[in-house]
């Protein structure tokens, strides 16, 4: 048995091998140490071998699929070996096969996914600084391929689609681009050989060229793509009849947005762990997985065809104007995941319930057609023609499925009465077996007189008729003993022997028919495979504009409109997740970008609302441009092709870059890239370094941002020395975050007003998040000094004659601010009482105006 187990385990190196013996997958050696430590199953001991005992462990066969998956979220890969033999004829181990292999980027399995985004495959090609990138949806089949200049693009790619695996050549040195310590899969060279690529998909796709698909350019994607399907045909062992095409992404199509701007957005993940707390969360409230995983897609591709977004505003204004949005997705809850389970259907993998759920789900489209036609708007009218109603399918699948199927095939009871003749005849011979029991023992207990005679039967000898020893005298002679137990006998009689053999051999032969026909099911139903896609795809796309629409009911957005002019004009802005967490009443604000005012310097108190400020503008173009109605009372939208963003503070100490260098590598990707249509946000530059040096960085950054570049800009910054921007540059706008001085605190209005802040209450925000007292005021004491001595310095460099300086003898008599300000700084308010205060307040204005 080891030996068999070697030698398979010997084929797949680099996989653990969940090898079947019995109820279970044992997994020996490495593997068993691995994945003991990952499943936290028992490490046991089975053997010997060279002397020393093999390490084993294993899981339930019947509850493998949750192991599977924690493997999977782990990055492993599992080889799947199944017996194929017969026990009973088989001499020595009985022969196994891998059957199955299960990757991070190629389960179908449902228990093996999340529902709500997609599980995707990539491959990597790199050469001449060139990038040329392959993934594959396997349960949606989607197949797209694209060509990349620059890392940085490659980087945020990859954020956009994160592939569950990453295919490279063992010869290929691992991007930077690629973060995750797991994922990647090693393949030979020749995998990626771009002639051997063309023929391979000019094979699935049954054409004589690629250029039908417009990518016959792009070699170093098309290498990529064949490596990728090679992989996918090794490890599924089946025809991949649902991936019909291959879809070339141009990645000026769409809004370019890198990869800190889409963690430093929380696209689809947030920072606090929390799903809900991302845009994709708020906004998901599809009625379908395939509606959520589609929803997460045009969050991250928003697209820059103007035209295109304004045909998903009309529907979504349709289904507002005719009230429909709630009776349609509820409508839509009652339709399931049907793109995922057509690719099973493709890979003859699909279950039972996967087949019903099928069925209940055509079954849902009459109905539905029915609702959209009262819906007077042209892209409801060209979705409901796309989803059709496919009533052939449907009714091939009412009369094949029982109403509530098992999960799985293995014991039958699947097919329904009527569909199969000989299967309704072998089914009736083996159900009737329980009349003919009742018959039986009825006759024979009349027969021999004994009333306590029974008929029974298990699986391990069949049928018997059952005396107690006391009755055995009384046993006719044609009972042929069959066990003897304790107090009992059994028996069988010729009779119940032939009925014996024609039951059996009919539950068999019914279990056999019946899965020679699902079999031949799942064949019909890859016929109009492609059909029952292109309807699943319009399905998603109907539900994720319902779901918006509901979305602009609950949470009060607006429509957008568009402009060819390049800006923005936001009335009301709000940050929709913001908005959706605070305890507090979101403070709206308004922004207008344009070619006069394309860069706002924002100033103001830590907390008082700038990062969210420059991230719901950033939000709002995005939404606009992903179909959404935007948090706004109005919106007015001019073109944008990217959305850059430079906020808050990380580090790479692993790759051996500190916060600063970050900060200035996602700055400098900003200046390279960033043009007349881009939206820019830039928070705290300069900051990780001395004070000049950060000053004059970002001093620089906003000159080139304002002259050269002209992107739309908002520049948050502590230092104070930028106000002054706006009086040499034009196009450059102070505006400030408004706050208020109470008491020792500070009370954060959130409010954007022009011009800029007239100080940076960081003290207060200090006191606020729970500094000590005591520290707060010798904070607040140096503070006093260094403004005095900046005083000082100011005074002594301006100390030369001017015409209008005051002559020295007419200002004799006129205390020095030097004596205002240290009789300030004597002067400790929390120690004065009311009327102290108050005769030192006298005491300062007589010193300030002796008259």
């Amino acid at each position: 048995m080891m030996r068999q187990y070697l030698g398979i385990k010997a084929e797949h190196p680099n996989r653990l091998v969940f090898y079947r013996m019995g109820d279970f997958y044992e997994l020996f050696y490495d593997d068993a140490r691995r994945a003991a430590r990952l499943l936290d199953i028992t490490l046991t001991h089975r053997g010997k071998s060279a002397g020393e005992p093999i390490p084993m462990a294993g899981v339930p066969f019947h509850a493998a699929e949750s192991y599977l998956a924690k493997l999977v979220r782990h990055g492993e890969s599992v080889a799947i070996c199944e017996q194929i033999g017969d026990p009973a004829t088989s001499k020595g181990p009985v022969e196994r096969q891998v059957v199955r292999i299960v990757t991070p980027g190629t389960v179908s399995d449902e228990a093996l996914m999340d529902e709500r985004s997609d599980n995707l495959l990539a491959a990597l090609v790199i050469a001449d600084g060139r990038y040329g990138l392959a993934w594959l949806d396997l349960t949606g089949g989607r197949f797209h391929v694209q060509e990349l200049a620059t890392e940085e693009a490659l980087a945020g790619e990859l954020e956009r689609l994160r592939p569950a695996e990453l295919l490279l050549s063992e010869d290929q040195s691992q991007p930077s681009a690629w973060t995750r310590e797991s994922g990647i899969t090693r393949r030979p060279p020749w995998h990626f050989d771009h002639d051997t690529a063309v023929r391979l998909l000019n094979q699935q796709f049954g054409t004589k060229d690629l250029s039908g698909f417009g990518c016959q350019e792009l070699t170093l994607a098309i290498s990529a793509a064949g490596a990728l399907l090679q992989y996918v045909d090794d490890t599924q062992r089946s025809a991949l009849p649902h991936i019909t095409r291959l879809q070339v992404d141009n990645h000026d199509d769409a809004i370019i947005i890198d990869a800190a701007t889409r963690r430093n957005l929380e696209l689809v993940d947030a920072a606090s762990g929390k799903r809900q707390h991302s845009l994709a969360g708020l906004l998901d409230t599809t009625a379908t997985p395939m509606g959520g995983r589609l929803l997460r897609r045009w969050i991250n591709r928003p697209l820059r065809n103007q035209s295109a977004v304004r045909k998903r505003h009309a529907t979504i204004a349709g289904l507002l104007d005719h009230r429909q949005v709630d009776e349609l997705q509820e409508l839509l809850r009652s339709i399931g995941d049907i793109e995922r389970i057509l690719a099973r259907v493709a890979l003859r993998s699909a279950r039972p319930r996967d087949l019903a759920v099928l069925r209940d789900s055509l079954g849902t489209l009459p109905t539905l057609q029915q609702l959209l036609q009262h819906i007077d708007e042209a892209g409801i009218h060209h979705l409901a023609q796309q989803i059709g109603e496919h009533p052939d399918t449907f009714s091939l699948l009412q009369r094949a499925i029982i109403e509530n199927p098992p999960v799985v095939l293995r014991d039958g009871g699947v097919l329904a009465r009527g569909y199969d003749q000989e299967l309704d005849e072998l089914r009736d011979l083996s159900q009737n077996a329980d009349q003919f029991l009742v018959d039986l023992e009825q006759r024979e207990r009349a027969r021999t007189g004994i009333e306590t005679l029974k008929v029974s039967y298990n699986r391990v000898h069949g049928y018997y008729i059952e005396i107690g020893r006391s009755k055995s005298d009384a046993v006719p002679d044609d009972y042929i003993r069959r066990q003897t137990l304790k107090g009992t006998e059994r028996f069988i009689t010729p009779e119940l022997k032939a009925f014996e053999d024609k039951v059996l051999s009919a539950r068999e032969r019914a279990l056999q028919r019946e899965k020679l026909l699902y079999e031949e099911l799942l064949t019909t139903l890859a016929t109009p495979l492609a059909e029952l896609q292109h309807s699943a795809a319009h399905i998603a796309e109907l539900d994720v504009l319902a779901c918006f629409g509901e979305r602009a009911q609950r949470l009060d957005l607006a429509r957008p409109t568009f402009r060819d002019a390049p800006g923005l004009n936001v009335q009301a802005g709000r940050h929709p997740v913001v908005e959706q967490v605070s305890e507090n009443a979101f403070v709206a604000n308004d922004l207008v970008m344009d070619e006069r005012r394309n860069i706002l310097i924002i100033t103001g108190p830590n907390m008082g609302g700038k990062s969210t400020f420059m991230r719901q503008s950033a939000l709002t173009v995005l939404m606009a441009y992903a179909g959404c109605y935007v948090p706004a009372a109005a919106a007015e939208l001019g073109p944008f092709d990217r959305i850059f963003s430079r906020i808050g503070a990380s580090d790479d100490l692993a790759g051996g870059r500190s916060t600063f260098m970050v900060e200035m590598q996602e700055t400098a990707n900003i200046l390279h890239n960033a043009t007349d249509q881009s939206l820019v946000l830039m928070d705290e530059i300069g900051r990780g370094t001395s004070t000049f040096d950060g000053l004059s960085l970002a001093w620089a950054c906003a000159v080139e941002l304002a002259t050269r570049i002209r992107a739309f800009t908002l520049f948050a910054t502590h230092y104070f020395e930028l106000t002054t921007l706006p009086d040499e540059y034009p196009g450059i706008v102070n505006v400030h975050l408004d706050a208020v001085e109470h008491g020792d605190g500070i009370v954060f209005l959130h409010t954007v007003r022009d011009g800029p802040a007239n100080q940076s209450y960081g003290l207060q925000v200090a006191a606020l998040a729970g500094v000590p007292r005591k520290v707060i005021e010798l904070a607040r004491k140096r503070l006093r000094e260094l403004e005095n001595a900046a005083q000082r310095h100011a005074q002594a460099e301006s100390n030369q004659l001017s015409l209008f300086q005051q002559p020295a003898a007419e200002a004799d008599d006129a205390p020095s601010d030097d004596a205002l300000r240290r009789r300030l700084a004597e002067l400790d308010p929390d120690q004065l009482t009311p009327r102290e205060a108050l005769d030192a307040l006298y005491e300062l204005r007589a010193m300030h105006d002796p008259e």
